[in-house]
């Protein structure tokens, strides 16, 4: 069964497992309307994974229709507009999303998203900050590995090495905080733990031009021959056209 039917079949049973006497309308209890929200939302997020934003529009409409203050709908919405790259309706909705629920660590997580994807930086980061506040959030690893990459853009590299150490120290499968960890280290001569950091991340992530560079720089540190003209063949075999690959042509 595909998701969109998957989907409709759970809004056809929210909206029809009500009624026991023909005579009741599911949408007129509360229990029946929240359903149908819910259904509703599920059916835009399952549009939206599919790269389908105009689709994903209509029920999430539906599901305002219902409730028009439901922040997970606003939040849904937010994310369409995000994608269309309609900035000006994305935080519209992003807004009110928090209207519903300020305290929110995904929608805030979201929000600190898109501010960071704008530019603005300073605003992305007081707002991932307050996402910070939720410790029983799920995804709080990526909110601190976020901040440290707002931080590097804010120029503060020595509180981007923070964040990323404790998103790392909260999942040790944050890729992203691993790689950034070992870029930085590298950066800043202490190659110990760069090449710590850079080996936790071949364990759990891809070969990236990125890695690959950073890879054949620490080999070079430690006078590892082999594993530096491997890692050069690799980026010029996967990444011919890449800023990396120049990198490391001039390098040498």
């Amino acid at each position: 069964m595909t998701l969109r039917a998957a989907l409709c079949l759970l809004l056809a049973t929210v909206l029809t497992g009500c009624v026991t006497t023909g005579k009741q309308d599911p949408l007129k209890t509360d229990k029946g309307r929240n359903e149908a929200r819910d259904a509703y939302i599920q059916l835009g997020i399952g549009y939206l994974q599919m790269g389908n934003t105009e689709q994903a529009k209509v029920p999430l409409r539906q599901a305002l229709d219902i409730d028009s203050s439901s922040a997970d709908a606003h939040a849904a919405l937010a994310v369409v507009y995000q994608v269309e790259k309609e900035p000006k309706l994305a935080e519209s909705e992003f807004r009110k999303a928090l209207s519903s629920r300020s305290g929110d660590a995904r929608i805030l997580n979201n929000y600190g998203g898109f501010l960071f994807e704008q530019k603005r930086y300073q605003e992305a980061y007081d707002t991932y900050m307050k996402a910070t506040e939720d410790g029983l959030y799920s995804e709080r690893s990526r909110v601190f590995e976020n901040l440290g990459l707002v931080s590097l853009k804010l120029n503060n590299r020595a509180q981007a090495k923070e964040f990323f150490e404790k998103a790392i120290r909260l999942n040790r499968n944050s890729t992203g905080a691993l790689l950034e960890s070992a870029e930085l280290n590298y950066q800043d001569r202490e190659y110990v733990p760069a090449r710590a950091y850079y080996e936790e991340y071949l364990k759990r992530g891809p070969q990236t031009a990125r890695s690959l560079l950073l890879g054949i720089r620490l080999a070079k540190i430690y006078d590892d021959r082999d594993t530096a003209a491997s890692y050069g063949l690799q980026l010029k075999r996967l990444y011919p056209a890449s800023p990396e690959y120049q990198a490391y042509q001039a390098d040498k």
